[in-house]
């Protein structure tokens, strides 16, 4: 009987639970456009605006917050709850019953509602049960570390050379997001960071807290990765960068807000002029299994998060992102954010570069290379909250080992866009020419990266460059030495045979190659006394 009444209070708690939806809800319009555009000073810091700049990014309405009006309206509405609210897709994220939730579209500025429960949608999914898993997861150069057993991590992705030649993440800020950071504030590893003020502040979006030294330690690890330093013991991949630390997730439970708690939290980050992202979080089972995805909808655009992460990448920033941690599992492959169109997601491999079983695999739903490349995340060397350097696994761990390098190597090439700082690393990778679903295009060498960066640059100082590499069906060849001068590009295959061969002017910078079968082929651009090579890849 005492089990039975005890099963019925679980049944109604659970109940009482989900009679408490998540939805978000999209506004129509940003009244306050015009004033906001004209004083951007008001939205985004003035760093913000250079990295905008830097890469011809132009202020637009995805800049402009969110009416207050509207904010207040929502927040006023009989039954509802505001959770967290985004700028950028002009969305609040709230909750209440599936009545009140409802209501609101009879508020002329509100375009519609997206229930986080799709079968609540218009346009609702038929639900999918699978079986759960456990998936979410120095202002003065130092040029010479002692690497200590963290020598292994760096070294594999060349990141030790870049460190050699100074490039250790100096005037990059990275902005961590994840599950909270005890011990950062008074563990050793953490003091180089602290003494020389590369804490440049940060925030608990999910207890909406200043205190952001808190929570479970999960951050606290991933940031050891980046920024930790104990001498012949811990060295991070950027450890003179600076850093934001942001909590955004709630380890004692998993719901949709989460997302938005990151896509608000990525937005503080794009005001303060952070550069790169890391997020060692992934989601695709929900504690409520109708909020749950299905594979299909890992596509890059419909989980929020994921749509929040191409709008980072969209305002110039670079989102890395771990793959997950479910490769043993039923659903083996990637999750959410792990899905973005534009994010430079890392798989795990062990020590010695072989494929971590652990690691979430891909392609996407919509059949695109993820992960992008990998790292060592089997016996990471890291520090926890008491000082304690340690190892653990997973792909949480090989994405803040990837993302400082990331920092290092825009920080070599400053003139370099988002856009093209993840295309060098991509195509520095190991198996860049024959990619999969466990490895993406491989072990990324940063050393390789920044030669090919800087020969790159070179092409802009001449005026010449071929674009995008790896290309699909065309390619662009811009030219502008003397603007009465031809250029020819001939194409040679693996053995040497001309495939290729076009005269290119500036009214003719387009080359069809969609007839080329996929893989590299080598290329000379001569025009006049200049004399171009370098490798394309057709995919």
């Amino acid at each position: 009987m005492i089990k039975k009444l005890l099963a019925l209070l679980f049944l109604i708690t659970v109940s009482s639970l989900y009679a408490q939806e998540d939805a978000w809800v999209y506004f129509t319009d940003k009244p306050d456009t015009n004033y906001y555009l004209a004083n951007p000073l008001e939205m985004l810091t003035q760093k913000a605006l250079d990295r905008r700049e830097n890469q011809n990014i132009a202020l637009d309405e995805t800049d402009v917050p969110i009416s207050e009006a509207y904010i207040l309206a929502v927040s006023e509405a009989q039954g509802i709850t505001v959770m967290a609210k985004s700028k950028w897709l002009n969305a609040l994220h709230i909750r209440g019953t599936e009545d009140a939730i409802n209501n609101l579209t009879t508020l002329d500025f509100v375009d519609h509602v997206d229930f986080a429960n799709k079968n609540l949608n218009t346009s609702g999914r038929p639900q999918q049960i699978i079986e759960q898993q456990e998936f979410n997861e120095l202002q003065d150069i130092q040029a010479d570390f002692d690497y200590g057993d963290s020598g292994n991590q760096i070294m594999m992705l060349n990141g030790h050379l870049l460190h050699h030649d100074g490039y250790t993440g100096a005037g990059i800020t990275i902005a961590v997001l994840d599950s909270g950071f005890p011990g950062v504030n008074t563990a050793q590893p953490f003091q180089r960071l602290l003494n020389n003020n590369l804490i440049l502040g940060g925030y608990d979006f999910v207890s909406r807290s200043e205190d952001f030294y808190t929570a479970n330690n999960h951050g606290t690890l991933v940031l050891s990765t980046m920024g930790g330093y104990t001498e012949g013991e811990l060295t991070g991949t950027a450890p003179d960068a600076f850093y934001y630390l942001f909590r955004t997730e709630d380890a004692t439970s998993e719901n949709p807000v989460e997302e938005s708690y990151w896509v608000e939290a990525a937005e503080a980050a794009d005001s303060l002029g952070v550069d790169v992202i890391n997020t060692s979080l992934g989601y695709f089972q929900y504690d409520n299994p109708d909020y749950s995805y299905t594979f299909e909808d890992i596509n890059g655009q419909t989980a929020f998060i994921s749509r929040g992460a191409d709008m980072a990448f969209a305002k110039g920033m670079i989102c890395v992102t771990s793959a997950g941690n479910s490769g043993n599992f039923a659903h083996p492959n990637i999750g959410v954010p792990a899905d973005a169109l534009t994010t430079l997601t890392v798989g795990a491999v062990t020590p010695e570069g072989q494929y971590a079983t652990f690691s979430s695999i891909g392609p996407t739903a919509d059949m695109r290379i993820k992960p992008d490349v990998v790292a060592q995340g089997q016996n990471a060397v890291m520090a926890n909250e008491d000082g304690e350097i340690i190892l653990a696994g997973g792909t949480s761990f090989s994405s803040p080992i990837t993302a400082g390098l990331v920092a290092c190597l825009w920080q070599a090439l400053p003139d370099k866009t988002n856009a093209e700082i993840i295309a060098i690393v991509r195509q520095s990778a190991d198996r860049y020419n024959n990619p999969d679903g466990q490895y993406g295009y491989g072990i990324p060498d940063f050393a390789l990266a920044l030669q090919d960066g800087l020969q790159v640059a070179s092409f802009k100082k001449d005026k010449i460059i071929i674009y995008p590499n790896p290309a699909n069906s065309v390619i662009k060849i811009y030219n502008t030495i003397q603007s009465d001068k031809t250029a020819t590009i001939t194409l040679y295959n693996s053995l040497g045979q001309l495939v290729l061969e076009e005269i290119i002017s500036s009214n003719k910078q387009t080359v069809t190659v969609d007839n080329l079968s996929n893989g590299m082929y080598n290329y000379t651009i001569t025009s006049g006394e200049y004399l171009y090579t370098g490798k394309l890849i057709k995919q």
